[in-house]
């Protein structure tokens, strides 16, 4: 041992120092971590399920009436809107509007409770470009492209992994990667190119964005009947960090693992997007929930909320819908010429009468989530790569967290808000049950366990933990279901009964939602002989 070595500890002064920390302890109580447990509406959604609602207290006659409002129905009001008709109520069971692109706020940011970016729109997504125009979130356009405000691009650095014990920039794990590691990685992204500038033999793009616009040449939609994993089985990707690469964007999209998701959705989530588009993010502080506010502030009271849609049934002059309002305790119904359910698939099979008098299987599944919300005080960095908007953790069960201040981070900054994601994977049901049951305190400890891995003492940092469980967090594409007969069937309308949501499509984006509320909005208005210039 050289001189200025430090010596090891006599075993006296490790008793010594052992006893004392343990008085120190016995004296300290650990440090309680405020927060909420929220969710969706539970206490007016048990009344769905227990019914007995009285007569309705008042009648009243509205032309249209959208049921939901999330992203699908705040779109089709916008749509509705911008042609000239006004004469519509949007009724949502929440305290605000907005499904699962729902936000919050504290006094250090708002932050998102589900969607959180908004990939730049390839060409196809007319309807949500035309919104972003009107958002002045595009300011104008050059050589055919649109040009978008700067301050809502997502700033570098937009992603890192953490593995093998630090950051490093990127999510594909480069860290420890041999050279056959490397080189599947390669062949990947070649053939994931390919797919991009794939024509079926209809004309179309193999895969598009919204998905109406996707080829159905046969061999493409055979993609479709199998899953992810088998699909790189096929094609002899082992690769331990490829498969977990591309399940992470199966969990991050869709909210299942490769067996349990279609080939063609998982191939669709990297060849719609990427190369030839914009391959960059819109993002805010709420996520998407800066779009779902901006579009009920322009609906403005047409939007109730706290109304519970119960009864929507056809009739000889158009549709009668009763509901439950929150705020006085009375039901209220409502005789429309048109109307369009924006619920998911699970709860209008209760609500819409024809469906509820179809007692078929049902292949709609849904995954649960969890999200978390934390706020930081002087936020850790860790090891390696700087701190990104997209912070991963290589073999975690969550997906890391999304730092809600990112657009507005500073090297000096003392607070910061950031989003935790995980998805349940697995058995639907059985990890719903389970989510429901799980207290904040097991949820608070789960989530700093885990952030915890790449980021020592946390914990100690951490002012607020807030968690939000998703039940139906979003629909999960199973082989066979984006273009099986039942999807495809449950987007038609039933008489005077239009449907729009995001499970329509198989998968829950904003464009998806976006492009089924718009849609029905146009059938509704050509139906009722309305002028409208389409945004399709």
């Amino acid at each position: 041992m050289g001189p200025n070595q430090p010596r090891g500890l006599t075993r006296r002064e490790f008793l010594g120092g052992a006893l004392a920390a343990a008085a120190l302890g016995a004296c300290r109580a650990p440090r309680e971590i405020p927060g909420e447990l929220l969710g969706p509406n539970h206490t007016l959604g048990h009344k769905l399920r227990v019914g007995g609602f009285a007569e309705p207290a008042q009648i009243e006659r509205i032309p249209v009436v959208i049921v939901g409002g999330g992203a699908a129905g705040l779109s089709a009001g916008w749509k509705l809107l911008r042609s000239g008709m006004g004469e519509f109520i949007v009724l949502d069971l929440e305290s605000k509007a907005g499904g699962n692109s729902t936000w919050g706020e504290n006094e250090v940011s708002r932050y998102p409770w589900g969607a959180h970016y908004l990939p730049i729109p390839g060409p196809h997504a007319h309807a949500v470009r035309e919104l972003l125009r009107e958002l002045k979130v595009i300011t104008g356009e050059k050589g055919g492209r649109p040009i978008y405000d700067e301050d809502v691009l997502c700033h570098a650095p937009e992603e890192r992994l953490y593995i093998h014990g630090r950051w490093q920039d990127g999510l594909y794990p480069r860290i420890g990667a041999a050279d056959a590691d490397l080189a599947e990685r390669d062949r990947f992204h070649a053939q994931i190119a390919a797919l991009r500038r794939r024509v079926g033999n209809d004309g179309r793009p193999a895969f598009a964005i919204p998905m109406e616009y996707s080829s159905r040449d046969p061999e493409i939609l055979a993609l479709d009947q199998i899953s992810m994993a088998a699909w790189l089985d096929h094609h002899h990707y082992r690769s331990p960090g490829l498969r977990w690469y591309v399940e992470y964007a199966c969990r991050d999209d869709f909210g299942g693992k490769l067996e349990e998701v279609s080939a063609w959705a998982g191939l669709h989530y990297y060849a719609a997007r990427g190369e030839g588009l914009d391959d960059s993010f819109l993002v805010w502080p709420e996520g998407n929930g800066y779009l779902v506010r901006k579009l009920a502030e322009a609906l403005g009271p047409r939007v109730r909320t706290g109304a519970l849609a119960f009864d929507v049934v056809p009739d000889k002059d158009g549709v009668r819908v009763d509901y439950y309002d929150g705020a006085t305790g009375q039901t209220r119904r409502i005789l429309a010429k048109r109307a369009i359910v924006c619920a998911p698939r699970f709860v209008a099979r209760r609500i819409v009468k024809p469906l509820r008098e179809d007692k078929s299987r049902s292949d709609f599944s849904y995954a649960p989530w969890l999200v978390a919300n934390l706020t930081v005080d002087t936020p850790p960095a860790g090891v390696g790569a700087a701190p990104a908007w997209d912070n991963v953790i290589y073999g975690s069960e969550g997906l890391g967290y999304v730092d809600a201040t990112h657009q507005t981070y500073s090297l000096n900054r003392r607070h910061a808000v950031w989003t935790y994601y995980r998805p349940l994977t697995g058995n639907p049901d059985a990890q719903r049950k389970t989510a429901y049951a799980t207290s904040l305190a097991q949820w608070r400890e789960q989530c700093l366990a885990d952030l915890e891995r790449s980021l020592p003492g946390l914990r100690a940092r951490v002012t607020r933990l807030d968690a939000w469980v998703w039940g139906h967090g979003m629909i999960l594409p199973k082989p066979g279901f984006i273009w099986g007969a039942e999807r495809r069937a449950a987007a038609k309308p039933q008489g005077a009964i239009h449907f729009a949501h995001s499970d329509l499509s198989g998968y829950s984006i904003f464009e998806e939602a976006n492009d089924r509320g718009v849609r029905a909005a146009e059938a509704v208005l050509a139906a009722m002989g309305k002028p409208f210039r389409s945004s399709l």
